[in-house]
């Protein structure tokens, strides 16, 4: 196990109803607040009404950032940077699932900066600066982004998507009520189980050695996923279900399970070469890469952790590690596909293969998949993955 620092100071206030307490949080840090959400659906369930009713309670002046999209657009952030200078916002309220609370932190580390929006995420992971205060209510499982610094910004202009973030960039507060993701749609609730799951796996298929309790945290977390996710799809008012997944979301990737080991990660850069080109869901884009990845890197090296995957994950007691760890790989692909996630690239629109050379390419130059992966990948090897992925696959 490698040297690391893991302090996540957000302060959850998990469980159903504790919006009672947004008005004392929002005044700790200000009164002028920039409420940040997306296409609109908090205002159909009522959400909405519950939040502005709760920051007028603060006396609280409400500017409004609307419309923020699945893969928050640079320009989104712009708008939103340039309302928070112009309106003097002391504090941004994110309610939404991980592209609002990206964009919200991407909107906060602008505040400060003279910078433009897209010059601060080119900062990358590197960002430093202050930030403005963010309280988030998490309204889907997914991204972990209410409890970590990081954020995901696209440019559709460069095709380009595309982490930053940094100290500042932290929650303050984040509320995670499992009641709020009842009226998520099924589609949603599986791309996010799966964004769940990939978080894990990306920490997990690592070779720094003795890091059993990372591991056994990892494996833990993502039977709760597998366990919980096709009851959550079947009985979306299931609380207890939807509670495990939204634990799962922040858990797999607040430093918990990544800690002490080294490495980077590789579906995740693939897969942001398929939202940056063709804007495709992040969860389902990585349900499709992911057991191709997985098949691809199966060697005499990888062979033991994916067989300890098939055994402690997935109940497989075959002897054969290969075959055990191919049965695993077969068993991921099967769990994405039972949960509704379209398991080919044509299902979602990518019917060619023309522009996998350049989206190889960023993978690659974009990231060190090269040189610190779980297994090096190269622009050919990408490209194979992204190929593999146009066909239905079977793994033994």
């Amino acid at each position: 196990m490698e040297n690391f620092q893991f302090h996540v100071s957000t302060d959850i206030r998990f469980g159903k109803n504790r919006l009672g307490e947004l008005p004392e949080v929002i005044r700790t840090y200000g009164q002028r607040v920039l409420l940040v959400y997306g296409g609109g659906s908090i205002k159909k369930n009522g959400l909405y009404d519950e939040v502005t009713t709760r920051l007028k309670e603060a006396s609280c002046t409400i500017f409004e950032l609307a419309g923020v999209e699945p893969n928050p657009r640079v320009e989104t952030v712009q708008r939103g940077i340039d309302l928070c200078k112009e309106q003097h916002v002391e504090v941004i309220l994110a309610v939404g699932g991980g592209s609002t609370i990206d964009c919200s932190k991407a909107v906060a580390a602008g505040y400060y900066s003279e910078k433009k929006a897209w010059d601060l995420v080119l900062e990358r992971r590197s960002f430093n600066g202050k930030a403005l205060p963010i309280v988030t209510i998490l309204t889907l499982a997914a991204t972990g982004s209410e409890m970590n610094v990081g954020a995901v910004i696209s440019n559709m202009s460069t095709n380009q998507k595309l982490g930053m973030g940094g100290p500042s960039t932290l929650p303050k507060v984040s509320f995670l009520d499992p009641q709020n993701t009842f009226t998520v749609p099924k589609i949603q609730t599986a791309a996010g189980s799966a964004d769940i799951l990939s978080h894990l796996f990306e920490s997990y298929f690592n070779l720094t050695p003795g890091t059993d309790v990372q591991d056994g945290v990892s494996e833990g977390l993502m039977k709760s996923v597998i366990k919980n996710c096709p009851i959550a799809l079947n009985t979306p008012d299931d609380y207890d279900a939807r509670a495990n997944l939204m634990w799962a979301s922040s858990l797999a990737l607040n430093g918990l399970t990544g800690s002490g080991k080294t490495g980077v990660w590789s579906c995740h850069a693939m897969e942001h070469e398929l939202s940056a080109f063709y804007d495709i869901t992040h969860g389902i884009g990585l349900a499709i890469i992911t057991p191709r990845w997985m098949e691809h890197v199966l060697n005499e090296e990888t062979t033991p952790k994916f067989a300890r995957f098939a055994k402690e994950v997935w109940g497989i007691t075959e002897a054969v590690p290969e075959l055990a760890a191919r049965l695993a790989i077969q068993k991921t692909y099967d769990f994405f596909k039972s949960c509704g996630i379209p398991m080919t690239l044509p299902e979602v629109g990518i019917n060619d293969e023309s522009k996998f050379a350049e989206m190889a390419k960023q993978a690659v130059g974009q990231s060190t998949i090269a040189t610190q992966a779980f297994v090096p990948l190269k622009e050919d090897d990408v490209v194979a993955i992204y190929k593999a992925s146009m066909t239905e696959s079977s793994y033994i």
